[in-house]
């Protein structure tokens, strides 16, 4: 049963657009997916209550309570989970990286959201971890600011992913319905790189 952490310790860095559309894709791939909503705001649980009785289940957890939650699931039939976690949490990040097979980070790339990884390292460094930074909400064209935080966090000695999600509309707007930036718009930029996406991690998974 492959989980991965989504793990961030900087607001507004993607963690449940990224938790949810993994998750939903993995559900589509024919998986009993799960996402497990460490956040105290719940955004994950939120998003799942507007989109009603559709995979993935979301289910909420204090971090103390992750592994009997994921064993929980385990039992139910679940085989593909997500862990959410909120900013500013080193126990919760803790948790969700001992629970995991893989770990992501998402990040904006500015200098704010770049040193926000910090910490996140010195976790997954000491966990001994697999672990990728996932570069979101990048504008078009951002050349220089790409390859400048793809320095940052070779740096602090995290690898990153091959798979950036640029700064797209689709992404915000399926939020609000429940839905997927590949269920409002199949053929749009989004869906396309959370395609791609996709099929990165079910390659690191293998």
């Amino acid at each position: 049963m492959p989980t991965i952490a989504i793990v961030s310790q900087k607001g507004g860095s993607g963690k449940t657009t990224l938790a949810v559309h993994l998750a939903t894709r993995a559900a589509q791939a024919g998986h009993e997916s799960c996402v497990v909503d460490t956040d105290p705001q719940a955004t994950a649980a939120a998003w799942s209550d507007w989109r009603g009785d559709f995979l993935p289940v979301v289910v909420t957890s204090p971090p103390a309570r992750l592994g009997r939650t994921i064993e929980s699931a385990k039992k139910n039939g679940v085989d593909f989970i997500v862990i959410d976690t909120p900013p500013h949490a080193d126990a919760a990040a803790r948790e969700a990286i001992k629970a995991a097979d893989i770990v992501l980070i998402p990040s904006r790339p500015r200098a704010f959201d770049l040193h926000a990884l910090e910490p996140i390292a010195d976790l997954v460094n000491f966990a001994k971890k697999p672990a990728w930074v996932v570069l979101n909400s990048v504008p078009a064209g951002a050349t220089v600011l790409t390859d400048e935080a793809k320095k940052s966090a070779k740096d602090m000695g995290l690898k990153m992913c091959s798979v950036t999600l640029g700064d797209r509309a689709a992404f915000h707007r399926s939020s609000g319905k429940g839905e997927t930036a590949a269920e409002i718009d199949p053929d749009g930029k989004a869906a396309k790189e959370v395609e791609k996406l996709w099929k990165w991690v079910a390659k690191k998974l293998r």
